[in-house]
């Protein structure tokens, strides 16, 4: 039996709602204000939340900003109840906040029921595909993992094997280059691994709404410094610093740092890889038209 979380300072509306979804199989709970609705939906994780936008004691905006800050509810859809929410604005600070979906009192059984089958209907679809987006993920990891670890990892152990076996007879140089053979491979073996962790980070989290809510709230400024620090230490890692030019305008951009140095380190690591020594790697950033 799926449970819905009514919020509402008004016990009279608690019950018909109550009644309402009663009758088509729902188990309600209620709440009086949205402290004890916070309380309520960390403990019992309810499928859904009717939530009233006015009441004393945390209202609907600050309910849902909570709501979603923590991990455990992030993800619960939220329909929020009101009487006034009569301008646009007041809809996009709902929406903006985390909202799912709104209800304007009075309502009737109707549209109660239609807003909540909806709502549910299209977290079902959001869970779907996560699991399908999963199942996906899997079969990727499956194929590519150990061919792309093999290269590395046979590195590894063919020197490791020549410093068993040979070390009594091995040169002092000899074996330094090993190791740093050996090192370097190793630091390729982790950085394949971090991407592997990375790209199935994004892919779950490409289907969890609540976290996307959150990450598109991000913003870098300062981007020209961030660019200008990742291409340098690319170009000193291949090698080839005199090979970088740098166009650099003053700039921010929606995005979380840390997302935006990986997608960097990426896009300068190939550039480098794939191109000889002597062919300039040209990194640029701009502004126009609003982006």
């Amino acid at each position: 039996m799926r449970t819905v979380l009514v919020i509402d300072d008004e016990s009279g509306l608690r019950s018909v709602v109550q009644a309402t979804l009663g009758m088509e199989g729902f188990d309600v709970i209620e709440a009086s204000d949205g402290q004890a609705g916070l309380e309520l939906a960390r403990s019992r994780q309810p499928a859904l939340i009717l939530c009233d936008v006015h009441m004393e004691r945390m209202d609907g905006y600050v309910f849902v900003e909570h709501l979603r800050k923590d991990p455990v509810t992030a993800a619960i859809p939220v329909i929020l109840m009101t009487g006034i929410m009569k301008d646009y604005s007041s809809v996009r600070r709902a929406m903006g906040l985390g909202a799912d979906d709104y209800l304007l009192k009075p309502f009737s059984v109707e549209d109660l029921l239609t807003a909540v089958r909806t709502r549910l209907q299209k977290q079902r679809t959001i869970v779907e595909r996560a699991e399908a987006r999963l199942t996906d993920l899997r079969s990727s990891i499956a194929l590519s993992l150990p061919h792309e670890l093999r290269t590395p990892l046979v590195a590894i152990l063919g020197f490791a094997d020549l410093l068993k076996t040979d070390y009594e007879t091995l040169e002092r140089a000899d074996i330094g280059a090993m190791a740093a053979d050996i090192h370097s491979a190793a630091m390729r073996l982790h950085v394949l691994i971090e991407d592997f962790l990375f790209f199935a980070q994004i892919e779950m989290m490409s289907s969890d709404e609540a976290r996307m809510k959150a990450l598109r709230q991000a913003k870098t400024s300062n981007l020209q410094s961030h660019v200008e620090v990742v291409a340098r230490r690319k170009a000193a890692e291949h090698k080839r610093p005199d090979d970088l030019t740098l166009q650099l305008a003053e700039c921010s951009a929606s995005i979380s740092s840390e997302y935006l140095e990986r997608i960097l380190e990426g896009l300068c690591d190939n550039a480098f890889k794939f191109s000889g020594p002597g062919k300039q790697v040209g990194v640029r950033c701009s502004t126009g038209d609003g982006w």
